[in-house]
């Protein structure tokens, strides 16, 4: 059944991958460096997911983590809104549990906007939306988001962002949290709006010492198409550190990225 959903989701994202430029055209050499850039000076809708087949501890388990994300310029801020909706295990229950989990914000002032080199900073909020308690922390949550992109010639991008969030209130019997997540990445352009990436998210959980940390390798695809820059991309990424149970072996990392009138 793990085997099968794999190569689902592969599916999936390969014929997205191969039919979505059949009526598009090459974007030009500024869509492709923005496209990957989390700051970029544009409107942009993500649709990103994680699927996990097999978490350390419960070898029979498997997560699914579906984002919905939108990030919008606001003079020099960067507004950036993520919503999951995750599948995930619960113990001790033969069914996993569906829903909507926390939602969460963060508005990254532009310290630095230059054509080859964009730093932003700033507050970052995460919600208590969880329509269970195993799909969120049950806390309100503060703290900060850094990101930085790069762009040292027409062939390579690197940056990073970084986020830390902490509990400041919420459900008085739920577990207070301290996370840092840590998103190193990096494309090199093939040519064609075809490149290669790395987009690994490093978690961690300082609270409960635990930690996550894998290695991406895959490749995505930018088209342009009616004003619109389309980003598709898969990337499977395999775990070669972690503490704890319930931390993903192996991730396959899918999305639809989306950027609007650049």
């Amino acid at each position: 059944m793990t085997k099968n959903r794999i190569l689902s989701a592969a599916a999936v994202a390969t014929a997205l991958f191969i039919a979505l430029p059949a009526a598009a055209q090459e974007p030009s050499a500024a869509e492709l460096a923005e496209a990957n850039n989390p700051l970029a000076n544009t409107k942009a809708f993500n649709l990103q997911n994680y699927f996990v087949p097999s978490l350390t501890g419960a070898p029979d388990a498997t997560a699914n983590t579906f984002w919905l994300r939108y990030a919008q310029p606001i003079g020099k801020v960067l507004v950036r809104a993520s919503l999951p909706l995750p599948t995930v295990p619960v113990p001790d229950q033969p069914d996993s549990v569906s829903g909507v989990g926390d939602f969460n914000v963060f508005a990254a002032y532009l310290v630095v906007a230059e054509p080859t080199s964009t730093f932003g900073i700033g507050p970052l909020l995460a919600v208590p939306s969880a329509t269970d308690d195993a799909l969120g922390a049950g806390k309100w949550q503060g703290g900060a988001a850094a990101v930085v992109f790069n762009v040292p010639s027409p062939t390579i991008q690197y940056g990073g962002l970084l986020t830390w969030q902490a509990s400041f209130g919420g459900d008085d019997e739920r577990a207070d949290t301290n996370v840092i997540v840590a998103q190193p990445f990096a494309m090199f352009q093939l040519g064609g709006g075809t490149y290669l990436r790395t987009a690994p998210l490093w978690v961690f959980d300082l609270e409960n010492d635990s930690y996550h940390i894998p290695f991406g390798f895959g490749i995505g695809r930018v088209i342009a198409s009616g004003g619109i820059v389309y980003n598709i991309f898969i990337e499977p990424q395999f775990t070669i550190m972690h503490k704890g149970v319930g931390q993903p072996q192996f991730q396959l990392f899918t999305a639809l990225n989306m950027q609007f009138g650049g």
